[in-house]
């Protein structure tokens, strides 16, 4: 069997070694130290925009803390863009809270702000005004940042910005994460750069990223013994994980040049199909990292996304359709749901195809002659 080719592996540089010597020889093996301190920092010179950052175990934990930090309750309701992965909407279940899930729209794949406002009036109308907004930037491509921040400051609802898979995207030349009230990294092993397991908690408000620094180290009161008033969390990023992050950060461009050239590469060869048709970005306002690069594949053509997929699968290539929308998963049944079924079309008819860093020239081209296999199966 030839050797696998993964949807998007950890690509790593040359200082990331180096920092994760440092941290032994300082004996800094903890959840703080230099290197978290560093990263933090790193992350903050690089999304401008005057925010502040807490570097935390996941982006999940950072999801999390942003409800805590915005007093969402049990009972609250709070809107969640409804295609994106679990970890997006999971939180507002750990607070008790009810999500209120909205469809996305063509242009982007993302949150529709046509939508949202829909969502917010409705919920209004039933005595419930939303908690806060979860936007997500779906594949690292920027959702219509201006139209979604103006409908929630007309509404008075905080946003919190999942820029997990959108390191290093920028809309109208700013970079992603830096757009909400909160907003949230990811450095999952799968992700543009990685720290192994790690995230981040971003904003503008400082005392909001001083308070997730204390909830994530246990909300431990200042006293020689330890004290707690608070509920705390274990989600503070380990020293090691960090002086990976850096070593990452070093390289984050160049990650981001290769994932645009591997899209351009798809692309290019695979031109001639009509029935296969890639996320284009909308504008020049629009510039996506392409954490992956996916597909839309027409079905009157004779073959379908699942058929790729497993034609993929048998040369052993990973690849996986879009995320399936979090109203239709079974763990959120009976939540309430604002859209038009693009969501779910995108679900039935998208592929996310091999988009890591470090793939060979050879691999994408074994990719497409893969590909091509199939669809010239069905003709």
């Amino acid at each position: 069997m030839n050797e696998k080719i993964w949807l998007s592996s950890p690509h790593m540089g040359e200082n990331e070694l180096k920092n994760i010597q440092d941290a032994f020889a300082t004996n800094w093996i903890a959840p703080l130290g230099p290197h978290v301190n560093g990263f933090e920092q790193d992350l903050a010179a690089y999304l401008g925009q005057g925010v502040h950052v807490a570097a935390l175990s996941a982006g999940t934990a950072a999801l999390h803390l942003a409800l805590v930090i915005l007093g969402v309750e049990a009972g609250d309701e709070v809107i969640c863009q409804s295609m994106t992965f679990s970890a997006s909407a999971n939180p507002i279940a750990y607070q008790g809270a009810t999500p209120v899930f909205v469809d996305s729209e063509e242009k982007t794949w993302n949150m529709s702000p046509d939508h949202l406002e829909l969502a917010i009036k409705d919920r209004m109308d039933k005595g419930k005004k939303p908690k806060a907004i979860i936007v997500v930037h779906l594949y690292g491509m920027p959702a219509q940042m201006d139209r979604i921040m103006d409908v929630a400051k007309r509404y008075e609802i905080p946003v919190v910005e999942d820029a997990a898979e959108a390191l290093g995207s920028s809309y109208k030349g700013q970079k992603l994460g830096s757009f909400g009230d909160i907003s949230i990294l990811s450095f999952n092993g799968n992700k543009i750069i990685t720290t192994s397991g790690g995230g981040a908690l971003v904003s503008r408000n400082e005392g909001w990223v001083k308070k997730a620094r204390f909830l994530a180290t246990q909300a431990r009161d200042p006293a020689p013994h330890y004290q707690h008033t608070q509920i705390g969390y274990n989600y503070r990023m380990s020293n090691i994980c960090a002086g990976i992050g850096r070593g990452q950060m070093d390289v984050l461009e160049e990650r981001v040049a290769k994932r645009r050239s591997n899209y351009a590469f798809y692309n290019i060869s695979l031109a001639n199909h009509d029935a296969i048709r890639f996320m284009e970005e909308p504008g020049e306002e629009y510039f996506s990292n392409r954490w992956l690069t996916t597909v839309l594949v027409d079905e009157t053509s004779g073959f379908s996304r699942e058929d790729i997929r497993l034609g993929l699968e048998q040369d052993n290539i990973e690849s996986r359709p879009l995320w399936k929308p979090m109203h239709l998963q079974p763990v959120f049944a009976g939540a309430p749901f604002y859209g038009g079924g693009t969501s779910e079309r995108l679900f039935e008819k998208g592929l996310c195809l091999p988009s890591g860093s470090n793939l060979s020239d050879d691999d994408l081209k074994r990719v497409v002659k893969q590909i091509r296999r199939v669809t010239e199966a069905a003709s």
